[in-house]
């Protein structure tokens, strides 16, 4: 039984940090040959995890062999348009000035009902109010609509608007990020007196605090702290 434990965390460390060296996409963001090195290490993983009798080392040395290849591949994409094209494919324009090009669904083995299903999710019932609608790489919907069904926005009225940075989150839970604080240009001293106009004694007391674009505090107290 010990040993069924470490095997299964050491695999468990090695898979995580794999993950995590291959970047931070989500699983419906992944490029087809990022998704198959996933499967492949899941799988890869389990039969050690499960077989004890299967040394531990043929289990990482693979996993850590697809990382390379992983990294390789995208350095290449990164590196080269040619291989980009090969590796992760071209865009598709299944809809274009309004028109669906049934080519394009084809060569793309995608459906009709596929398409006004991922319209529909874009909330675009009406395909008539669509311009372009391209089929990305990574097998999600791009949606440009006709001009005039796109949003209003500030710019089409002529209408100057502030800038508007980034919040920065500075406290969690109760805990002071520090680094946060310094970044936002501010120090515990400022934090501790802006919670003290408004008669919270400790950041433990605060379930979530940011410093917007504007350099002004927001807090959320917690359970805890409310009732004292």
């Amino acid at each position: 039984m010990p040993v069924v434990f470490v095997r299964t965390l050491v695999l468990y460390i090695v898979v995580v940090l794999t993950m995590r060296i291959m970047g931070k996409r989500q699983i419906g963001q992944l490029q087809p040959f990022e998704l198959a090195i996933a499967i492949m290490i899941s799988d890869l993983a389990a039969v050690p995890m499960q077989n004890t009798g299967i040394p531990l080392v043929n289990g990482i040395i693979p996993i850590l062999t697809l990382l390379i290849a992983q990294l390789i591949v995208s350095l290449l994409s990164v590196k080269s348009i040619r291989a980009r094209a090969v590796i992760c494919g071209k865009p598709s324009i299944l809809i274009e000035k309004g028109k669906i090009k049934e080519d394009e669904l084809r060569k793309e083995l995608y459906t009709l009902t596929d398409l006004l299903e991922q319209l529909r999710i874009k909330n675009y019932p009406d395909i008539a109010d669509v311009e372009y609608a391209i089929l990305e790489t990574n097998g999600q919907i791009s949606v440009i609509p006709k001009s005039r069904k796109r949003p209003l926005n500030p710019e089409d009225m002529d209408i100057k608007t502030d800038y508007e940075g980034i919040s920065i989150d500075v406290i969690i839970d109760g805990r002071i990020l520090e680094n946060n604080l310094k970044k936002a240009g501010k120090d515990k001293k400022w934090l501790e007196r802006e919670l003290g106009k408004e008669h919270i004694e400790s950041a433990k007391d605060v379930f979530f605090a940011y410093i917007d674009s504007s350099g002004k505090l927001n807090f959320q107290v917690s359970e805890k702290g409310a009732k004292k």
